[in-house]
């Protein structure tokens, strides 16, 4: 399975990474969807290198040219609510993808004990498509997997993206062991080291979604 992590690599992206993480920045809501928004952007361009493209013509005033386009029926899939900012740069780039929505939320019995349930599903028929998943924090994967698993109800895509902003490395490891090795590809902008005792990234950023939307009872 391959693993992009775009941080290597020097790049505007690390300034926007930056700025998500900082707790003097990221306060300002409107400026932390707006960087989530610029990653996703940042993030589907690179993934858009990956993908089948095939020769086309386009008329001109003055004559025809020809492009290569891509070539992929693309779906693009986030968990609600923190992916909602994330995806919107994917579909800003993808503008012509179709979109799923799953909603994954933790229900603690223990300050320190949950499990992960999946309320609300709405796809697209996902047969023989590329499918790109987009949520920003991947703290252990268990939603990622159940999120996965709850579309595959509805097709069986050709390939999947995993997208995030910022992975743990038990994320990454879980991931690996639990995906279809030959047809799934990781991409994060930052792997981290730990998780705390709430299975929260370390160093992290935060709740993304509280602070992106603000905070929830």
């Amino acid at each position: 399975m391959q693993i992009n992590k775009l941080s290597t690599h020097n790049s505007v992206l690390n300034h926007y990474l930056k700025e998500i993480r900082c707790v003097n920045i990221q306060s300002d809501s409107l400026r932390f969807r707006r960087n989530m928004e610029r990653i996703g952007e940042i993030m589907a361009y690179e993934i858009s290198k990956t993908m089948t493209y095939r020769s086309e013509e386009v008329l001109t005033q003055l004559g025809t040219a020809p492009i290569n386009t891509i070539d992929e029926g693309i779906v693009i899939s986030t968990i609600l609510r923190a992916g909602l900012p994330f995806h919107t740069g994917f579909l800003n780039y993808f503008d012509a993808a179709e979109n799923a929505f799953v909603s994954a939320y933790r229900q603690y019995k223990e300050p320190h004990n949950f499990e992960i349930f999946i309320e609300y599903i709405a796809s697209p028929n996902l047969d023989r498509k590329t499918l790109i998943i987009c949520d920003p924090m991947l703290a252990t994967g268990s939603s990622m997997e159940l999120a996965y698993s709850a579309l595959l109800t509805k097709g069986t895509p050709a390939h999947v993206h995993i997208a995030a902003v910022i992975a743990s490395q038990a994320a990454i490891d879980f991931v690996s062991t639990t995906f279809p090795d030959s047809t799934t590809t990781i991409w994060v902008a930052a792997i981290d080291p730990h998780l705390n005792a709430h299975a929260y990234i370390v160093p992290g950023l935060g709740d993304a979604g509280d602070l992106a939307y603000g905070e929830k009872l």
